[in-house]
């Protein structure tokens, strides 16, 4: 680090870090090494650009890296004015400029505030507000979700009778969303854990890029499975479904696509943008290697789940069943509302259609009601199938008789 010279200016940076952290945060989690980095690069150039210039006498006062920005050397009685700091631009997407004063004693402080003058407001108060929020509630989703889904995959796993086809495939849906949540728990550990610790080893960045890209993967991982229910319940209802033709494919695209896609990504990484942690978008090719095949996923699920609903919508109003169109109607609204989850078809609101949404409302659906995703899918399709809960219940009735059975009989 170089936290060195006027405690002010440590505190300055020290706030300014936290402040630009969670307005670069919300989508790629933009860690704070990187943004430490990123000063440390304006720190060289102004450490080359100070050796090229002629310093002031003893009457002056000589160039400096304040931890912010650079200031050249300058005479007594002489205002220096820059403009703000990259770091702030970028964050706030403000211009402007700050000066300091040449005095007897040295430099005077930053003037005006810089915080106001170069985009920290009382807005970006509650935007951060927003973001540190938003990130509570997807963790305490995917926290809940990984609950539910390890405790309905131990049940699928468990018992025999609750073996096949369906529910193998159910199973490697849950299996996706824990290693989502997981990933993304992993992930905002790494990177929000140490916010002022930002080593130079290699190491730490190899294990933070691991990191990110079984992020990568099982994130998209976890749409293709999404993908995979759709197939498998149109199959079913389209075409004949034969276990050992189809169950192959379905574990090639729910791992496969994603192994595939993610592999290319670290290459393009490698070759087009080998920076940090791998948590930027500089360069947009490795960003849409990775956007690309999800969205494909989210708009091939959207038209099976327009077709599912067409043909539910058929079989549930047979030609000759008259005067119980309200009861298949809302049995038509049932199935088709327990197949959004299943199918991720809220996805598609902010993924494909032209609806002017805000950042916030978008991530809000994204990132919070996302998170619990998993959690309303292990309620659906374990804890209130009617299958898991008959079995269950079956599996109850007899340990309680066994246990009966196990009781001594009381003498006469």
């Amino acid at each position: 680090m170089f936290f060195s010279g006027d405690p002010v200016l440590q505190r300055n940076f020290l706030l300014l870090l936290l402040q630009t952290a969670w307005i670069r945060a919300p989508v790629n989690g933009y860690q704070e090494c990187e943004m430490e980095l990123e000063l440390q690069q304006e720190k060289i150039k102004c450490i080359e650009f100070l050796t090229t210039v002629q310093s002031v006498n003893h009457s002056g006062c000589n160039g400096t890296w304040d931890n912010v920005t650079c200031w050249r050397p300058a005479k007594t009685g002489e205002t220096v004015t820059v403009s703000c700091p990259k770091i702030m631009t970028n964050a706030y997407r403000k211009t402007g400029t700050i000066s300091k004063n040449c005095t007897n004693s040295g430099w005077s402080n930053i003037f005006p505030d810089i915080h106001r003058t170069c985009g920290h407001t009382n807005d970006d108060n509650e935007e951060n507000e927003f973001y540190v929020i938003l990130k509570v509630i997807y963790t305490l989703g995917h926290s809940t979700s990984l609950i539910a889904l390890t405790t309905g995959s131990a049940i699928l796993c468990l018992f025999r009778k609750l073996h096949c086809t369906r529910n193998y495939i159910h199973l490697n849906l849950f299996l996706s969303f824990i290693l989502r949540a997981i990933s993304v728990l992993v992930k905002d550990d790494i990177l929000y854990s140490s916010i002022f610790y930002c080593p130079n080893e290699g190491q730490y960045w190899v294990s933070c890029k691991a990191v990110l890209v079984f992020f990568q993967y099982f994130v998209m991982a976890n749409f293709y499975w999404l993908l995979v229910e759709g197939l498998y319940l149109h199959t079913l209802l389209v075409v004949t479904f034969s276990y050992r033709t189809h169950i192959t494919i379905y574990f090639a695209i729910g791992w496969g696509i994603p192994t595939i896609f993610t592999i290319g990504w670290i290459i393009s990484r490698v070759y087009l943008e080998d920076i940090g942690c791998w948590d930027t978008n500089g360069h947009r090719f490795p960003w849409w290697l990775i956007r690309t095949p999800i969205l494909c996923s989210i708009i091939v699920n959207f038209l099976l789940f327009i077709h599912i609903v067409r043909i539910l919508l058929q079989k549930l109003s047979p030609p000759n069943v008259r005067g119980s169109d309200q009861s298949q109607y809302k049995r038509l609204t049932k199935s088709t509302l327990l197949l959004i989850p299943l199918f991720g078809i809220h996805y598609i609101v902010f993924a494909v259609l032209p609806i002017p949404f805000s950042t916030k409302v978008q991530l809000f659906f994204e990132l919070g009601v996302g998170s619990f995703q998993g959690l309303v899918v292990a309620v659906l399709y374990c804890f209130l199938n009617k299958e898991c809960v008959s079995f269950l219940g079956a599996r109850r009735v007899e340990k309680e008789v066994a246990q009966y059975a196990a009781e001594p009989v009381p003498g006469p």
